[in-house]
């Protein structure tokens, strides 16, 4: 192949690329060609038209909230640090957004407890059992009935005898 074949052949790769091979290279009178159109990117196009139905819904913003969290049902917790909450009253409707995070129960649990429902706080104690048992650990395990270093206030009951006499003693 000369340069100018390889030329040609490089012109021709390049048109079938760039208009789908479906055309040919100059002809006098031919249609004129169309440049395909590049996909665009519908981060943008989405994110538009989700602003525009929460406009649509008449949301307002709730200021002040730091964190949301969601629990699921196989334990574990999306998180949202500093979300932005929106609320439709009317529509019965709240929009979390923000960065969420996925992360188990176990990492959010000192300040989360007071969030959690009674069914997520049964899930807890069973989770928590289970835990216990896995370890050779029994509810009350750690503390035995011989065991009185740390209560020398409190009066040991003896069967028959009920808790005012005990005091007395």
């Amino acid at each position: 192949m000369t340069e100018s074949e390889e030329v040609l052949a490089a012109r021709k790769a390049m048109i079938a690329k760039r208009f789908g091979g479906k055309t040919q290279e100059k002809i006098a009178g031919g249609v004129r060609r169309k440049k395909k159109a590049a996909p665009r990117s519908t981060a943008g196009e989405t994110d538009r038209k989700l602003s525009a139905a929460v406009k649509k819904l008449g949301a307002t913003n709730i200021p002040g909230i730091e964190e949301v969290n969601l629990f699921r049902d196989d334990g574990k917790v999306i998180h949202f640090a500093n979300p932005k909450v929106q609320a439709s009253i009317s529509a019965n409707t709240y929009i979390v957004s923000g960065n969420a995070d996925t992360v188990g129960l176990e990492s959010l649990l000192p300040g989360v407890v007071s969030q959690m429902g009674p069914e997520m706080i049964q899930q807890l104690q069973a989770q928590v059992q289970a835990m216990g048992a896995a370890q050779g650990l029994g509810p009350g395990a750690n503390a035995t009935a011989d065991d009185d270093s740390d209560d020398d206030e409190v009066p040991d009951l003896v069967e028959g005898q009920d808790f005012e006499a005990a005091s007395n003693n």
